[in-house]
């Protein structure tokens, strides 16, 4: 409940208590507080369980932690139902990323045993991205990609 007060305004908050209500009075007023809290704490289980009881036995499961966004898409996909763990565990980044450098290099290193096109118009339009590129001379122009500009 208190969780994001440090030690000093902690002493800040007792030392105003103490100034406003005076050390006399101040034993009963943290009485009071505590058995407000404790009334409430008490009226929320009791409409809780109030809740429980209407819904009806097909909701005993239920809990109103359930209702936080967070927790509902977490129990969601811990559900086994969908078959999301055997998807989760049988897909290995690793081994994808492993794969997609192998046949990018394999694709590259058959390019390399034939004889290397001059232009890349010559190859079909394609651009091998992993050479590169040549320095054009002074009278010849780069080439143009419509989809770059």
């Amino acid at each position: 409940m208190f969780n994001d007060i440090g030690p000093l305004e902690l002493v800040t908050i007792i030392v105003l208590a103490v100034l406003v209500f005076g050390p006399d009075k101040l034993p009963k007023v943290i009485q009071d507080v505590m058995r407000t809290i404790r009334k409430i704490r008490e009226f929320s289980e009791s409409a809780k369980q109030d809740i429980r009881n209407e819904l009806g036995p097909e909701f005993k499961d239920f809990e109103f932690e359930d209702l936080n966004p967070k927790t509902f898409i977490r129990k969601q996909l811990d559900n086994d139902e969908l078959g999301l763990k055997e998807i989760r565990n049988g897909f290995d980044l690793k081994k994808e990323m492993a794969e997609v450098t192998d046949a990018v290099h394999s694709r590259d290193g058959s390019s390399s045993s034939s004889p290397s096109p001059s232009s890349p118009s010559s190859s079909g339009g394609r651009v091998d991205m992993t050479k590169k590129p040549e320095t054009p001379g002074d009278d010849e122009r780069p080439p143009f990609d419509a989809d770059a500009t």
